[in-house]
């Protein structure tokens, strides 16, 4: 089913109560996230690790004791006897002989009771970290006796990634360890079993979404389950940060998450964090500087080479050459499915064995191409962004991109991909002045005119919910929304994020389906004429069958017979999965909570308007901004391996001033890109695009068609299609912006 019903099912109606047992709850430090810091006192700093001074930032801060938690003020022996249990876990259940990296001071730290953030690269197991110390706790309680079995508490994994949490799990309970995870794939059976364990306090490990958060039932659960939350880990942790690469509107709730839940400690893990994304997660959790664990970006067997080309269609040639005196196994990413497909292609007619991957295929497929590629029966695959979360293939012996990459960050964690067996690989970045064209095309996407944004203000405060008191509900589809105002579903997030976190007007809380079909299957006549329940009673009464499908409305049920949505869900939910019905549903509806009165003068809203305008203005020019930086430093007169490092706030091992093996250092100059030539603007090519489209209360939609950026609106008006889309591509996006302006603003005059 989906992250909005059968998940949620589980957590709607619960009595949170029944999640207790009559027992004590332990009690949880009293440090809440945001207690102030005591300076009074001097806390030592640790010593670097195995990678010099730059491996690991500390200050001399002093943290408060909490003397209730027995975690409180451990001495030597007690933070020995802590860590023996961490390294037999280490040994005995994953199987490995001795930490790595940071490894070792992160747990440490966490099994004191204080938060942590590691940013350890890609495959450097980051993930024990928080698994170690999830399973340690009960351990420990026992040996102290401060808590009775089955009072150990849970530990919480927030992650982007569905498909790496299933295989986490997998992973875990292959070595006979309590772990489980919540998302739209369960059965109704699943998730009472999952209901059932922490209950019981049977389960040491829950994995979840960011958007879980946004479940009331799942947040109320998690206050009252049994033992508390022990830990909280975020993965990904950078996506909390709107300065980071991959910035993701639902990661902002996690801080307030953790304070609503009283998780004791909270670990942050990333590959990659620049010192204004790093100073943004500690903000966020409360992290001190000694609670950062890192390891240098700089990796030594990594060749770091730049070729800079007039065209996209002279670095063909050079990759098929480069991978003839390159043998080994291959990843060459690009930006678009299509090119995936179209660049494997041009592989296998060269004579290479290559496969296209991206998010578009089949799951069965994308397995298939991942499996034979980490088995060695595929050497090269073409992948974009998709492709390379949680691939731990040691030998990876060559990296190639054809396309520029969106950011640093996501350079550093491709590249990271290769030689983790520690020999010699080489990671090639083919660079043209085209290759800034496509970048522009997703950062100019995602900003909304302000006529767009002002329709969607209006629309969310209409004077409808606008008159509704505080605690009330309404409900809003961001498909219907972002199909009428012309807002992506990215921006269109970040917009009710900053009115929910920046604003402080609403809040999200669990969404819900709208429209609700089903086949019926020979069973469900039969089971029509035994059913005894209310709830089974009023599904069958209120199904309407068109075609061949059946049709419920579950609004028009509850108020006919009073009986709650929840429970018409679960009966639904029941019918599927015993096979007495197919169901299928859709239609998702975002629900929110009225949480001060909202905006009801045109004034107000305007005021919204400008401010959420300038909000998502400064994010564009961030976005391009960013990809300057990757052109810059890959052209840049430094050794590359040093500007790398320094754009983490790094330096290389011993202060070196280059690595003595990039392009930079093995030819002693930068790479010059090629001169872009300059365009002056196509007067007739703005007539003609005026005359094809008939908008003239958007210059921004009509920028958008000349240089082929595609929204709801383009798409909707099937302007996508026509022949002057993309016409003006070559063009300056702000001077096409200009002269549109010029020509609505004629137009309305």
């Amino acid at each position: 089913m989906s992250d909005f019903d059968s998940g949620d099912e589980l957590f709607d109606g619960v009595d949170a109560d029944e999640l207790m047992t009559p027992q004590k709850r332990p009690s949880v430090s009293k440090r809440k996230l945001g207690s102030e810091v005591d300076n009074n006192t001097p806390r030592p700093k640790r010593q670097a690790g195995e990678f010099g001074d730059e491996a690991v930032v500390r200050s001399a801060e002093k943290l408060n004791a909490f003397p209730d938690n027995v975690y409180d003020k451990p001495n030597h022996a007690t933070v020995a006897a802590r860590m023996r249990i961490a390294q037999d876990l280490l040994t005995q259940t994953f199987g490995y002989a001795a930490f790595r990296h940071e490894q070792a001071g992160a747990i440490e730290r966490l099994l004191a009771g204080e938060n942590a953030l590691t940013m350890f690269p890609t495959g450097a197991g980051k993930s024990l970290c928080y698994q170690i110390p999830a399973i340690a706790f009960e351990q420990i309680d026992l040996d102290c006796g401060s808590r009775a079995p089955g009072e150990h508490g849970i530990s919480i994994v927030v992650s982007p990634l569905i498909a790496l949490m299933k295989d986490q799990v997998d992973a875990l309970r292959r070595r006979k360890l309590p772990a489980d995870v919540i998302d739209s794939t369960k059965t109704w059976e699943q998730l009472q079993d999952t209901y059932s364990g922490l209950r019981e306090g049977k389960i040491r490990l829950i994995y979840c979404a960011p958007e879980r958060l946004n479940n009331e039932g799942f947040v109320q659960t998690m206050q009252h389950v049994r033992g508390g939350v022990r830990l909280l880990a975020v993965d990904e942790a950078h996506c909390v940060s709107e300065w980071g690469h991959s910035f993701r509107p639902e990661y902002l709730k996690v801080a307030r998450f953790a304070e609503e839940v009283k998780a004791e400690r909270v670990v942050c893990l990333t590959a990659t964090a620049t010192p204004k994304v790093t100073q943004d997660i500690c903000n966020s959790f409360k992290i001190q500087s000694e609670g950062v664990f890192r390891t240098p970006i700089y990796r030594p067997n990594l060749n770091l080479h730049v070729r800079a080309v007039k065209t996209k269609e002279e670095k063909h040639p050079l990759i098929f050459q480069f991978l003839s005196d390159n043998p080994g196994a291959t990843l060459v990413y690009v930006t678009l499915q299509q090119q995936a497909v179209e660049m494997a292609a041009d592989l296998r007619k060269e004579g290479f064995q290559a496969e296209a991957f991206h998010a578009g295929l089949k799951v069965e497929t994308k397995t298939e191409i991942q499996d034979r590629f980490l088995a060695g029966k595929i050497r090269i695959v073409v992948a974009t962004i998709a492709f390379g979360m949680g691939i731990d293939k040691p030998d990876i012996r060559n990296i190639i991109h054809f396309d520029m990459s969106s950011t640093i960050e996501e350079y550093c964690q491709q590249i990271g991909r290769a030689g983790r067996d520690g020999k010699t690989s080489n990671c090639m970045f083919y660079i043209c002045p085209e290759d800034w064209y496509m970048r522009e095309n997703f950062a100019r996407g995602d900003l909304p005119s302000k006529k767009s944004l002002q329709e969607l203000i209006t629309d969310i405060f209409s004077p409808e919910n606008a008159s509704k008191p505080v605690g009330d509900t309404f409900k809003k589809s961001h498909h219907v929304q972002s199909r009428d105002f012309d807002i992506r579903t990215s921006p269109l997030a970040t917009i009710y994020a900053a009115l929910e976190l920046q604003f402080g007007l609403i809040r999200a809380i669990t969404p819900e389906y709208s429209e609700y079909k089903f086949e019926a299957t020979p069973l469900y006549y039969g089971r029509a004429k035994t059913e005894r329940s209310p709830e089974g009673k009023a599904l069958y009464a209120g199904a309407v069958k068109k075609s061949t499908l059946h049709h419920i409305d579950l609004n028009q049920i509850v108020t006919r017979t009073g009986i709650m949505r929840v429970d018409l869900v679960r009966k639904l939910n029941e019918l599927n999965d015993t096979g007495a019905i197919k169901l299928r549903a859709g239609g998702i509806e975002h629900k929110y909570r009225i949480l001060r009165r909202l905006p009801r003068s045109a004034k107000e809203r305007e005021a919204l308007v400008d401010k959420l305008h300038e909000d998502l203005s400064r994010r564009e020019q961030d976005a391009l901004d960013r990809t300057r930086q990757v052109e810059d430093i890959m052209t840049g007169d430094k050794c590359l391996a040093l500007a790398l490092a320094e754009h983490f706030g790094m330096g290389l091992p011993g202060r070196r001033p280059k690595c003595g093996h990039c392009t930079h250092c093995l030819t002693g100059r930068r790479t010059v890109m090629p001169p872009r030539p300059t365009k002056r603007v196509d007067v007739v090519g703005i007539k003609r695009i005026l005359a094809a489209c008939d908008v003239r209360d958007d210059p921004r939609f009509l920028a958008r068609i000349a240089f082929g950026i595609k929204s709801p609106r383009v798409t909707k008006l099937k302007m996508d299609k026509h022949q002057v889309f993309m016409s003006l591509a070559d063009h300056d996006f702000e001077s096409l912006l200009k002269e549109f302006t010029k020509a609505c603003d004629a137009a309305t005059a």
